[in-house]
């Protein structure tokens, strides 16, 4: 296996690095409040970074769903580029994507799914489209209608709603039975894992620097060999969280057996994940409880990352079926 990113994985990746970072401030996440950085949208669709997924695949995705969780920037874009973007590139006939992606390039079209823990979806309210699936497993995108969407605050400002989906008014993505749904819920396993090596990593840089620079005793914090412990777990962690989701992203895109390592970065993304964002917190001393301080977003979104992804012990139970049953050899 190879994680190098390609060419162009790697321009797509540093143009994100670039984007998140110059327009995901903290300045302009506290002014936007709970809802998604509309200006940030445009630019990263006008930079055709949502577009790009369709070359640089699953992996490209990662990569840039971890610079967008580096900065917690509020936009749907993990979201709209695995369950809209790849889902019809990947499974929609030629009609579907013809009509679809356009739009869904552009980031006129969003699409959000209800394929992953929780009675919610991440960010409902900025979706025109929600993938669901019927009690067969089979795919359906179904239109959204603003005016029946009960907004729902997160942990984290995702823009979440309720609604009531019913499939058969949407049209089918993908033929019946559930591979397509079996093949979209592992890729956004995979991404949404990809997004919490990004957060964990940012709480901490945010950790690192702090502590850097904060003296006790006339001595900085990173000089306390506790200190250095606790930040060197936290870095062990998130390069768990980030090696497990690119070899289960590299698998995909090879179109190796992927189910038991999708499992696996999930695992690796709630469990460890919240281990990180909580040592990120922790570092920062009294500093770290301040609710509008940057490290706490970091926090937030950890958090409910681990709850979207499923708890641990769901994902082990899970992950236990699939060895026994033989399935993590099928696609």
């Amino acid at each position: 296996m190879d994680f190098e990113p390609t060419e162009e994985q790697a321009a797509a990746r540093d143009l994100a690095a670039r984007l998140f970072g110059d327009l995901s401030t903290h300045e302009r996440l506290r002014a936007a409040g709970t809802g998604t950085d509309a200006e940030l949208w445009k630019a990263l669709c006008a930079a055709g970074l949502v577009e790009a997924v369709e070359e640089t695949g699953l992996l490209g995705l990662v990569l840039l769903a971890e610079e967008q969780g580096r900065t917690t920037a509020q936009v749907p874009f993990t979201a709209s580029a695995v369950y809209g973007l790849l889902a019809v590139a990947r499974h929609g006939t030629d009609e579907q994507r013809a009509r679809l992606l356009p739009g869904l390039r552009d980031g006129t079209t969003v699409v959000t799914g209800a394929l992953l823990h929780g009675g919610w979806i991440p960010w409902l309210r900025d979706a025109t489209h929600v993938l669901v699936a019927d009690e067969t497993k089979a795919l359906h995108l179904v239109p959204v209608d603003p005016d029946a969407v009960e907004p729902v605050e997160l942990t984290a400002p995702w823009s979440a709603g309720h609604t009531a989906l019913l499939p058969a008014s949407g049209e089918r993505i993908g033929g019946p039975g559930p591979y397509a749904y079996e093949d979209v819920l592992t890729a956004a396993r995979i991404a949404f894992a990809g997004l919490q090596a990004g957060v964990c990593a940012g709480s901490l840089a945010r950790a690192v620097a702090y502590t850097s620079v904060r003296e006790q005793f006339g001595r900085p914090l990173s000089s306390n060999q506790a200190v250095q412990l606790r930040a060197a777990d936290a870095h062990m962690d998130t390069e768990a969280i980030r090696v497990t989701a690119y070899e289960a992203a590299w698998r995909y895109d090879q179109g190796l057996p992927v189910a038991e390592h999708a499992l696996t970065a999930a695992w690796w993304a709630s469990e460890a994940g919240k281990r990180v964002v909580h040592a990120g917190q922790h570092l920062h001393g009294g500093t770290g409880a301040d609710l509008d301080h940057p490290v706490h977003r970091h926090f937030l979104w950890g958090r409910q990352l681990d709850a979207y992804l499923g708890c641990g012990t769901e994902l082990l139970a899970e992950l236990g079926d699939v060895i026994a049953e033989g399935k993590g050899e099928a696609r």
